[in-house]
């Protein structure tokens, strides 16, 4: 079993940056493929991105370009780095580790106009 704790959210204005941190109770070189969803209100949960254990990435259209995901494992911490911001990204962001089907209690962005 793995505990996820996301941090890092908040209030920024369009065209700002935030990094977001996931960080896990166990192990995340074990935990294998982690991802980053989002999910704004009134819509469902989508994919941001997915990290997999030798560190190779994938991206949802939505972000591709604006973020990055990557992994610490000395610090059991994924991060998701996003930049240029806009009102749509505005969401509660979610860690989840695939291998355990566990979610983060998630983090909420909020962008400004």
């Amino acid at each position: 079993q793995v505990q996820l704790a996301e941090s890092g959210g908040g209030l920024v204005r369009t065209g700002g940056s935030l990094r977001l941190s996931c960080a896990a109770s166990v192990s995340i070189f074990r935990a294998g493929t982690m991802a980053w969803y989002r999910q704004a209100p009134g819509k469902q949960r989508e994919l941001v991105g997915r990290i997999y254990s030798d560190s190779s990435t994938m991206y949802a259209e939505s972000m591709k370009g604006r973020c990055s995901i990557s992994r610490d494992n000395t610090k059991n911490t994924v991060y998701l780095q996003m930049n240029s911001l806009k009102p749509e990204d505005t969401a509660a962001y979610y860690c989840y580790a695939r291998d355990y089907r566990t979610w983060g209690q998630g983090t909420q962005v909020t962008v400004s106009s």
